[in-house]
C-alpha cells in the first residue's frame, strides 16, 4: 500500500470507554506512530436514544489519561446524515442499491418458509425494478421502503493482517439494509462513507467485527473505492474464558485509574493481550511500545485478562517513580480514605515521604498505600485477631515483659534510627538468652496491630520515639485486657 497510513478509533458514546475499546484504540494509535501516520477520533454518536455528551466527555478524560493523543479534528457522526444520504442516492442511481417495500410480516413469512423447505432466504428482489407508477401505488398503501445494497454473485475475499485469508460466499450474503424507512442511515453505510472520507487506510478493530467486513467491502467495491487493509484483533476474555463483562469485574478504563492503576501501566498491559513482543520482555516504557509494536505480531488467539499480571505489571511500573513523584499520586487516596485532611495540614511532606517510602516496595497500586497506612497516622488503629492470638495472647506475661524492656531500651538511645533501634533489640535477645523475633513480632504488634509489614526497625525510625513509646507503654495493658474476637 502507497497510500498514507491513516486509522481511526471510533467508539460511540453509550457509556464508560470499555477496556476492550481502549485495547482497539491502542493497536490502532500505536500503529500509526510506529508507521509515522495520522490516528483520528471519530465519535459514532447516530445512536440519539443511548448516546449522551458526558460519554463523550467520558471518552475524552479516558483517551487523555491513557495519553493517546489523536491528529485533526474530531469527526462526529451524527452531524454527517446529509453526506450520508447523499451517498445512499448515489447507490440507487447506480443500481447497486433499490428500495425494497417488504412489510416486516412479509419477510417473516419468506424466511419461514425457506427454514421450512431447507435453504437461506434471499431477498428475491421483487420491488428492485418496480415503474413509478407500481411505487406510488406502494405508497398509496401506506408502505414505507428501506434501502438495500444489492450484493452481486460471487464470493466475497479480503487478506486480514492478523487471521489471513479470508473468503465467503456472497450466497451467504442477504441485501442488506443500508437505510431505514425515514432515509437515515445505518451503520454498515456510515462507517464505510466516513472511513472513504476520512481517507482510512487501515480498520483495525475487534474480532467481533471479522462478520462486518464482508459487508463493508461490498460498500467499498459499490463506491468504487479502493480497500483499506483490515486487522482484526483478539477478543478480551475474563478468567471463565468468556468475552470480559461487568460480572468480570472492573471494564472500564477510568475505573483503573480510580483503583490505584497508573495509566503507563494500562497501556503496557492493554498491549501485551494480543500481542508478542519475540523475546521474554514484558515490561515496556510507552517510548518502547511506539518502537516495537507491529502488526505482524498480533496473534489470532482470544486473550484472557489475568487480573494478577496487571497487579505485578502496575508494581513494575510504580518501581519507576521516586518517592518524590510517587506523594502527589499517592495522596488523594490517603484523603479519601479518611488517612489525611483533604489539605494534608495534620502531616508534614518529610513525613509522608518517609512513609511512602518505607511502604513502597509492598505496594502494586496507589490502593495499597492507605491499606497499609493508617498506623503512621493515627494511634487508633485496629488489632489484627490472629496477630494477638500468635505473638501476644499464648504467653502474655512474658509479651509484657519484653515490651518493657524495648520501652526502657529505646528510651534510652540518643540516636533513633533504624541501626540502633537494631541494636538495642539484639542486645536485649543476648542479654536474656531470647531470640530476636521473641521481641519482633510483639513490638510489631503493639506498633502496628499487624502480623507483617515493612522492616520493623525503619518503621520505628519513621513512626519516631514519642510515638513509639507511647504504643509500646499502652500495649503493656492491653496485652492482658484485649478482648479477641473468635
Amino acid at each position: 500500500m502507497t497510500r498514507p497510513t491513516r486509522v481511526r478509533f471510533a467508539p460511540s458514546p453509550t457509556g464508560l470507554l470499555h477496556i476492550g475499546s481502549a485495547h482497539t484504540a491502542l493497536f490502532n494509535w500505536l500503529f500509526a506512530k510506529r508507521e509515522q501516520g495520522t490516528f483520528l477520533l471519530r465519535i459514532e454518536d447516530t445512536d440519539a436514544a443511548r448516546s449522551r455528551t458526558e460519554w463523550v466527555d467520558a471518552i475524552f478524560e479516558a483517551m487523555d489519561w491513557l495519553g493517546m493523543d489523536w491528529d485533526e479534528d474530531i469527526l462526529y457522526q451524527s452531524k454527517r446524515t446529509a453526506r450520508h444520504q447523499q451517498r445512499i442516492n448515489e447507490l440507487l442511481e447506480s443500481g447497486r442499491a433499490y428500495r425494497c417495500y417488504y412489510t416486516t410480516e412479509e419477510l417473516d413469512e419468506r424466511r419461514q418458509a425457506a427454514m421450512k423447505s431447507g435453504e437461506n432466504w434471499r431477498n428475491d428482489r421483487r420491488y428492485a425494478d418496480i415503474s413509478t407508477s407500481e411505487e406510488e401505488e406502494l405508497k398509496a398503501e401506506g408502505r414505507r421502503s428501506v434501502v438495500r445494497l444489492a450484493i452481486p454473485e460471487g464470493k466475497t475475499s479480503f487478506c486480514d493482517r492478523v487471521l489471513g485469508e479470508i473468503e465467503i460466499d456472497n450466497s451467504t450474503l442477504d441485501d442488506f439494509v443500508i437505510a431505514r424507512s425515514d432515509g437515515s442511515p445505518l451503520y454498515h453505510l456510515a462507517v464505510v462513507v466516513d472511513d472513504i472520507d476520512m481517507k482510512i487506510s487501515h480498520v483495525i478493530r475487534g474480532m467481533d467485527h471479522v462478520s462486518n467486513t464482508p459487508k463493508h467491502i461490498q460498500l467499498f467495491d459499490a463506491f468504487g473505492y479502493e480497500l483499506p487493509e483490515f486487522a482484526h484483533l483478539p477478543m478480551i476474555l475474563g478468567a471463565d474464558k468468556k468475552k470480559l463483562s461487568k460480572r468480570h469485574g472492573v471494564v472500564s478504563v477510568m475505573e483503573y485509574k480510580e483503583s490505584g492503576y497508573l495509566s503507563d501501566a494500562v497501556v503496557n498491559f492493554l498491549l501485551l493481550l494480543g500481542w508478542q513482543s519475540g523475546d521474554d520482555q514484558e515490561f515496556f516504557s510507552r517510548e518502547e511500545l511506539k518502537s516495537r509494536f507491529s502488526l505482524d505480531q498480533v496473534h489470532k488467539r482470544d486473550t484472557v485478562f489475568d487480573l494478577k499480571k496487571f497487579e505485578w505489571l502496575n508494581g513494575q511500573h510504580l518501581a519507576t517513580l521516586s518517592t518524590v513523584e510517587l506523594v502527589p499520586l499517592v495522596t488523594p487516596f490517603l484523603v479519601s480514605a479518611g488517612i489525611l485532611n483533604e489539605d494534608g495540614a495534620n502531616v508534614s511532606e518529610e513525613y509522608l515521604i518517609q512513609v511512602i517510602d518505607l511502604l513502597r516496595e509492598r505496594c502494586r497500586t496507589f490502593k495499597d498505600f492507605p491499606a497499609q497506612a493508617g498506623y503512621f497516622f493515627s494511634d487508633d488503629f485496629e488489632y489484627n485477631p490472629k496477630a494477638l492470638r500468635k505473638h501476644w495472647l499464648k504467653e502474655p506475661e512474658m509479651v509484657i515483659e519484653r515490651l518493657r524492656w524495648l520501652r526502657d531500651a529505646y528510651s534510652d538511645l540518643s540516636t533513633f534510627d533504624a541501626g540502633s533501634l537494631e541494636e538495642a533489640t539484639r542486645t536485649l535477645s543476648e542479654m536474656h538468652d531470647l531470640g530476636a523475633a521473641q521481641f519482633i513480632h510483639p513490638c510489631r504488634v503493639a506498633l502496628t496491630g499487624q502480623l507483617g509489614g515493612p522492616s520493623l526497625f525503619h518503621l520505628i525510625e519513621v513512626l519516631g520515639k514519642s510515638r513509639t513509646i507511647e504504643r509500646l507503654t499502652r500495649a503493656l495493658d492491653l496485652v492482658s485486657t484485649i478482648e479477641v474476637p473468635q
